[in-house]
């Protein structure tokens, strides 16, 4: 047919090869060939191991006899370490004590992971009570008194945490939730932090910034603990003290500032709501915390990424704990109780390998009996029914 058998053009060299300017035609989709590089076209030497009975089997032997004496060295090292966990959650819940002198004290739930060596010495189960003080200033209505043994000396350093459970500070907007440019000492309107992450804790609704701003800050942990007051020492001189200096991370202050941006603007700027207690409102310049020294607010903002964590509170590098019965005061100002969660004072000591951590010394022993497990089992399955290789010196990966 006429319209589908057109005449070539005069020069049309298409059938040999050629393009119209006498250049040979690039073939379609060789543009996308890789360069005929080792590199590009896979080609560089490599080591491919063959795998056979007689270089598994010692591999495997040999990790299981270096994991071992790894994880005995581990499981040891947290085996010097002595922590105990007092659980004051439902001392709220307690009838309130007629005075600070004459407690009710009834068992409270506690946990206590001593040292191997203090294993098997007898434990007195702690206790707390209940105190509300109607005359006490607004964050110290609330007392918890917890009374505690300390069967054995604990060498310094000794350390003060406390523990909170299902508490999900790795929620995605949770984190997000803050300001660094306010955080670092500089001015942000109320309009800005209204529509930033730290929405809806941002700006108030009369359109005052909050300052920290945003959800981490505003729910920061704001319970007080006292130091440690031996019962048998009612002067006080064996009192047990725990210093807040050191208790952060060193570069943890490098991210606040000691002076607020908001110095000059104080009729422009509010607390968040949850530090009420604390800080009613920002008077004067002086009022406003220096987020740069306070150590405990630091902690607090470099977010957990588990449910369940403990944050230090104190520590003592210099005394000795001696062993005794122990009352620590406890202001309790943090709700926990709302979302199911639960709150603990945590001692605790520490060793080379931290603190208390037994599940990594026995994850290398798990380790091993499986290596060792596998090891034994496929040198009895070889030298029973070996199966037969075939001539490796016939491989060629270039065929």
């Amino acid at each position: 047919m006429p319209l589908f058998n057109r005449s070539k053009k005069r020069g049309d060299s298409s059938d040999n090869g050629e393009d119209q300017n006498g250049g040979r035609k690039k073939e379609k989709g060789s543009w996308r060939k890789p360069a005929n590089t080792a590199f590009k076209q896979q080609r560089l030497k490599a080591w491919q191991p063959i795998l056979t009975p007689k270089t598994v089997l010692p591999t495997l032997f040999i990790i299981g006899i270096i994991f071992a004496p790894i994880g005995g060295l581990l499981v040891w090292g947290s085996s010097l370490v002595s922590e105990m966990t007092f659980d004051y959650t439902t001392c709220w819940n307690q009838s309130s004590s007629t005075s600070p002198t004459n407690l009710t004290l009834t068992s409270m739930p506690y946990t206590y992971s001593l040292r191997s060596s203090d294993s098997g010495k007898t434990i007195t189960p702690p206790q707390f009570a209940y105190y509300y003080n109607a005359a006490a200033p607004e964050d110290q209505k609330h007392s918890c008194f917890i009374q505690f043994d300390v069967v054995s000396d604990l060498a310094a350093p000794v350390f003060q945490y406390y523990k909170l459970t299902n508490f999900y500070q790795n929620n995605r907007r949770y984190v997000q939730s803050l300001d660094t440019s306010q955080l670092q000492g500089s001015y942000v309107d109320a309009s800005t932090l209204g529509g930033s992450n730290c929405k809806p804790l941002g700006s108030t609704a009369d359109g005052k910034a909050i300052y920290p701003c945003g959800l981490i800050a505003n729910s920061v942990f704001n319970d007080t603990f006292s130091g440690f007051a031996l019962t048998g020492d009612p002067s006080g001189n064996s009192d047990y003290n725990f210093s807040h200096s050191g208790i952060a991370w060193p570069g943890e202050a490098k991210k606040y500032s000691a002076t607020s941006g908001y110095t000059d603007h104080l009729d422009e700027v509010v607390p968040p709501p949850n530090w009420v207690l604390r800080y009613p409102s920002y008077p004067n310049a002086s009022a406003i915390p220096n987020l740069q020294a306070d150590e405990h607010f630091q902690n607090w903002m470099r977010t957990a990424g588990l449910p369940t964590f403990t944050k230090l509170y104190g520590r003592n590098d210099t005394a000795a704990l001696r062993a005794g019965q122990y009352q620590v005061l406890v202001y309790m100002n943090y709700p926990v109780q709302g979302y199911k969660g639960t709150k603990s004072l945590v001692i605790s000591t520490v060793s080379w390998i931290g603190g208390k951590n037994p599940f990594l010394g026995w994850a290398y022993v798990a380790a091993s009996a499986v290596f060792v497990f596998l090891a034994l089992a496929g040198t009895i399955r070889h030298l029973l029914k070996p199966r037969r290789l075939g001539d490796m010196t016939l491989l060629s990966w270039n065929r």
